[in-house]
């Protein structure tokens, strides 16, 4: 009996031990808190929606329960960091109201692309708009393309943006004609891709290398910083030669055709067939096709005449000056300083011409030449100094090696933490 008993007595002091025990893990597992922009959400009532065509961000805040006084009171505070007229229909957001039954919204939180959101708080009497950024992990990236067609085919065939294949372009402009690539030409790119949360892709960082294989050539591209003070990065080939020269090799990136060339002796067509100096080189394109200028310079002219239709004239410096012709849209104007690779007009058919392209015309020293003409020699940039030389070259040794041989290094990717950029 007395076995019984201390059996039974034992058994109960376990049960009450386990159910003790069962009772402090079950306290003890608690939920997490969730943080996001910064905010403890537990805190407030969420509203996650997007905005509806038409909508304004006085309708938004109205219908959270915020009175107009106060509504021109956030816009007016907040507007040399975030002007509320620009909300675009279709970007998402974010509104943190109060738990209480008013549910007064006290932040909006406005999502402008993956990475970046604009953070509005009005629950303070002090009002402030600022920038977040998501914490970003950077990876990087090695592929190889064969050519068959042209570069942004292969570049789509790839499952690469074609923000990249701009890249690409940009990067090549002045030593590739994209034009002449040929199929069996091939390309290896080194780039950066961000990723949110390890997973959710925010798009490309820098290119750190590139090579293109054309004509049985190798074509190399490093990108460097070569003045630590001005902090600015430009691409150079593996001597230190800089890829970027005066004056790009077409008005059109790529995805155009030289329908004609610079020819004195050329019959044309719309002509009669009449022998007729042609001193310009045809680029054919769809009509709405970006031209750009092939270098800096002051617009000299932006008119309508004749045969030349819409076109526009830049004076690069005391030797040099080019002419688009047969625009459908002129974007400039005369006295304009534009930019190399600036966009001054779209691809049209106006004046005497038999289908979409620009007519790309080169003055050297006030004589209209072929700029494409091996004989016609162009200023290139300066290559690297000779005392930089022994940096570069020790630079991008390891990124040539990865390059030629197909392999990155092996590293854990950097990750850059939360940033809040308080203006």
């Amino acid at each position: 009996m007395l076995k019984k008993i201390t059996y039974i007595l034992l058994l109960s002091i376990f049960f009450y031990a386990c159910k003790n025990e069962d009772k402090k893990a079950i306290e003890t597992v608690k939920p997490k808190p969730v943080y996001k922009f910064g905010y403890k959400l537990d805190d407030y009532k969420v509203t996650l929606d997007t905005i509806k065509s038409g909508e304004s961000f006085g309708e938004i805040m109205d219908r959270h329960h915020v009175d107009y006084p106060k509504i021109y009171q956030i816009a007016g505070s907040i507007k040399e960091v975030f002007d509320v007229r620009r909300v675009r229909a279709g970007k998402p957001y974010l509104i943190l109201s109060s738990k209480d039954s008013l549910e007064k919204a006290k932040v909006f939180i406005y999502k402008n692309n993956k990475i970046k959101a604009t953070v509005v708080d009005f629950k303070d009497s002090i009002i402030q708009a600022y920038t977040y950024l998501q914490p970003i992990k950077t990876k990087e990236r090695i592929v190889e393309g064969n050519i068959n067609t042209n570069l942004s085919n292969t570049m789509d065939s790839l499952h690469l943006s074609p923000n990249l294949t701009w890249a690409v372009a940009d990067i090549y402009a002045w030593t590739l004609d994209f034009y002449k690539l040929q199929k069996g030409d091939s390309f290896k790119l080194v780039f950066e891709e961000k990723f949110i949360n390890d997973s959710l892709f925010a798009g490309y960082g820098n290119i750190k290398s590139a090579v293109f294989n054309h004509k049985g050539e190798d074509l190399y591209a490093f990108r460097f910083v070569a003045d630590s003070i001005k902090g600015i990065p430009e691409y150079y080939d593996q001597k230190g030669n800089m890829l970027r020269s005066q004056f790009l090799k077409a008005p059109i990136k790529f995805q155009y055709r030289i329908s004609s060339r610079y020819n004195l002796r050329r019959k044309i067509a719309y002509y009669g067939n009449r022998v007729k100096p042609h001193r310009g080189t045809d680029f054919a394109a769809n009509i709405g096709t970006p031209i750009i200028a092939t270098a800096s310079g002051t617009v000299i002219e932006s008119a309508r005449r004749g045969g030349n239709g819409n076109y526009v004239k830049i004076k690069h410096n005391g030797t040099y000056t080019t002419q688009y012709l047969h625009m459908k849209k002129r974007k400039v104007k005369r006295g304009d300083y534009v930019k190399q690779g600036q966009v001054i007009g779209t691809v049209g058919m106006t004046g005497n011409t038999g289908g979409p392209h620009v007519c790309y015309r080169f003055w050297k020293n006030g004589r209209q030449v072929d700029p494409l003409s091996p004989k016609t020699k162009l200023p290139e940039a300066e290559p690297l100094k000779k005392s930089l030389l022994p940096d570069f070259l020790n630079f991008i040794a390891p990124l040539k090696y990865q390059l030629d041989n197909n392999q990155l290094q092996i590293e854990e990717p950097p990750v850059i933490t939360e940033e809040i950029a308080q203006n």
